[in-house]
């Protein structure tokens, strides 16, 4: 088999239903199968009705997206891996296309591809550079929003990439992470460390650092329902501010001096408040 499409759903069946129907039909050149991992506190017959290219894996406790990815590849038959937000609908040659180019670089690490928000416009998240603490201080001072084809503001989010070139890219999304089963488990899948959040960005980082090349492939596209696949809540943007710090103090805590990371700290939590008070404001 080449393809092995690994969807978690917690406890949105009916978007997850959308995902797999929306691969289903577009799909057209790949011998694949959908490994669905539900790790819902209710469970859900719904995917029973799905074709035999559809295994769904439960009983198994939520212990983050990660981890259920993790088990989603431990399930998966094929010689690639796509993992994808449940989120998600995919068009037509979307992973045609995206696949057939994989397949063209041998020393591919991660494949990602134009991701498009419900406005049609782009999200940002689809090709990134490494949270350096420049870069992060340069995206959180908006400068990038400022200089948007500097090479040295935009270097977080890449803004100075045209949204449809075919590019290598430090970082690339997990809604749309295209790889090989054999290289994931080479650098040892994803750090369960990462509840949700921040666990696409470190896996790029240890296949940068292996020797592997990460790419952003902007032919084709995918619409993504940003954080329909997850509660909105106070829980979630804790736990991805919390992914920051875990990223910061696995890769860069050594290499900078302690003056830095209490910034880089510092910076994070007032963020992290900002948000907040943001969320509790629109609750009114």
């Amino acid at each position: 088999m080449e393809l092995s499409i690994i969807i978690v759903n917690t406890d949105t069946p009916k978007i997850t239903n959308d995902a797999v129907t929306s691969a289903l039909k577009t799909i057209k050149n790949i011998d694949f199968e959908l490994v669905i991992v539900d790790n819902s506190i209710n469970k859900s017959n719904v995917f029973s009705s799905f074709s035999e290219k559809v295994r769904v894996v439960g009983n198994i406790k939520n212990r983050g997206f990660g981890n259920a990815c993790n088990i989603g590849a431990q399930y998966a038959k094929g010689e690639c891996i796509l993992f994808l937000n449940s989120d998600t609908i995919l068009f037509e040659d979307t992973v045609d296309m995206a696949f057939s180019y994989f397949k063209t670089n041998v020393n591919f690490g991660a494949l990602g591809v134009r991701q498009l928000l419900e406005n049609g416009r782009l999200d940002a998240g689809c090709k990134r550079g490494f949270p350096t603490p420049m870069n992060s201080l340069y995206y959180f001072l908006g400068l990038s929003k400022i200089f948007p084809n500097s090479k040295r503001f935009g270097a977080y989010q890449q803004t100075f990439v045209d949204e449809k070139a075919v590019v290598e890219v430090d970082c690339i999304s997990g809604a749309f992470m295209l790889i090989k089963k054999s290289v994931f488990e080479q650098v040892g899948g994803f750090d369960e460390d990462f509840f949700l959040y921040g666990e696409d960005v470190d896996l790029c980082f240890r296949l940068k650092k292996a020797g592997f090349i990460n790419v952003y492939f902007g032919k084709v596209c995918f619409l993504h329902y940003k954080n329909k696949s997850g509660k909105n809540n106070i829980k979630v943007l804790e736990s991805f501010y919390n992914s920051m710090k875990i990223f910061y103090d696995k890769h860069y805590k050594s290499k900078y001096s302690f003056i830095v990371g209490l910034v880089v700290k510092l910076g994070i939590n007032l963020k992290l408040l900002l948000a907040k008070r943001k969320f509790k404001k629109g609750k009114r």
